[in-house]
């Protein structure tokens, strides 16, 4: 049986404080939500920096963003890398008015749903994972 978690990492950045087991646990019943099944999921905190790195070599694109999601699914299996720009997500925050930890389970949400096969190229896409994030920050017990 394979095995599942959450991992959580930090890269040129200070750790950050939270609740990971209870953020990992509300990744694991999202996906259950989902049919899914929780594989290796990384969350890799970064800087801007370093996630524009990322995004330069891997995908080609030079711009910054909030987060590069690596999709490694086989089948209703759910794994992958969620790299994380905290900067990004601080500076939404601020944008959105809402609290950093708000939206930086956001943020990780969004890369989940991407895993389990939800995308964002279409204004009906990205209105359907937009609901599919608020429901799911909803279910979120702190």
């Amino acid at each position: 049986m394979p095995t599942s978690s959450v991992i959580f990492h930090f890269e040129n950045i200070d750790a950050l404080t939270f609740a990971e087991k209870s953020v990992a646990n509300w990744i694991g019943h999202s996906l259950v939500t989902e049919n899914k099944d929780l594989g290796t999921i990384n969350c890799i905190f970064c800087n801007d920096e370093y996630l524009l790195n990322i995004n330069q070599k891997y995908l080609n694109h030079n711009t910054l963003t909030d987060i590069v999601t690596f999709n490694y699914v086989e089948n209703s299996l759910i794994s992958g890398d969620l790299f994380i720009s905290v900067e990004r997500v601080k500076e939404n925050a601020g944008t959105y008015k809402v609290d950093f930890l708000h939206e930086l389970k956001r943020v990780i949400i969004h890369g989940v749903l991407h895993l389990a096969g939800y995308n964002d190229k279409t204004p009906e896409e990205a209105e359907q994972i937009r609901a599919k994030e608020d429901f799911y920050l909803n279910l979120y017990a702190d």
